[in-house]
């Protein structure tokens, strides 16, 4: 065995397995829903961890667009600025469905997850991002959705930054606001940031800060 194929194995009790797409058959694929968003419906069967196949299962698919979010920070004023609009997934777990977030956008078919940051952070909170610096990409529910979320950080002049954005067109009531680093940090201990595009960067931020602020030289 070379070392590519080494590399693709996991160790599962003493047993080097090595699980791709090929090792999911999907028996059939019919639509559930189609307006906005698109569900699925599925019945497949995948390969077990203890050899042979598992039996047929039914899985619901939520089909989404990937996605792009950004955090906008200045490194010169090391503060953040995050959005607030209401969301509708937060009707009924929340005290307040209007959430802090991140700037974020869905992906059309011919467009780089770059593009999307750069278009957002004018529609929605009136920025230009100087220079963007990727943090992951990631899955925040595969479990029943295909959504892809790309993460980035984005260095900003937030100096006049705030106020209402959005496009009237699509609905949007977006308001901007100004956070310090710390206290932004401090949202996300006590709970008043609670969504995970939000944490993830906030933390990497966090462990990012000093050297995005000696790189970023003079302010423009």
């Amino acid at each position: 065995m070379d070392m590519p194929d080494l590399l693709r194995f996991v160790s599962f009790g003493g047993i080097a397995l090595s699980f791709t797409r090929a090792d999911v058959e999907i028996i059939s694929r019919e639509d559930g829903f189609r307006g906005f968003y698109r569900l699925d419906v599925l019945q497949l069967r995948h390969r077990l961890f203890d050899g042979g196949w598992g039996p047929v299962l039914r899985r619901e698919l939520f089909v989404r667009h990937d996605a792009v979010c950004v955090l906008p920070y200045d490194p010169w004023l090391d503060q953040v600025v995050l959005i607030e609009q209401v969301r509708v997934g937060a009707l009924e777990k929340s005290d307040s469905p209007w959430m802090l977030e991140l700037v974020a956008g869905l992906i059309d078919t011919d467009e780089a997850p770059e593009q999307v940051a750069h278009r957002e952070a004018q529609e929605e909170a009136g920025l230009t991002l100087l220079s963007l610096h990727p943090i992951t990409r990631y899955f925040p529910s595969p479990g029943g959705s295909d959504e892809r979320v790309y993460l980035y950080c984005a260095l900003v002049d937030s100096r006049g930054a705030g106020g209402i954005h959005g496009l009237a067109e699509e609905g949007e009531d977006i308001r901007v606001s100004l956070w310090p680093r710390a206290e932004a940090i401090a949202a996300v201990e006590d709970g008043r940031i609670d969504n995970a595009a939000s944490i993830i960067a906030l933390q990497w931020l966090q462990l990012h800060a000093e050297r995005l602020r000696a790189e970023a030289g003079p302010q423009p």
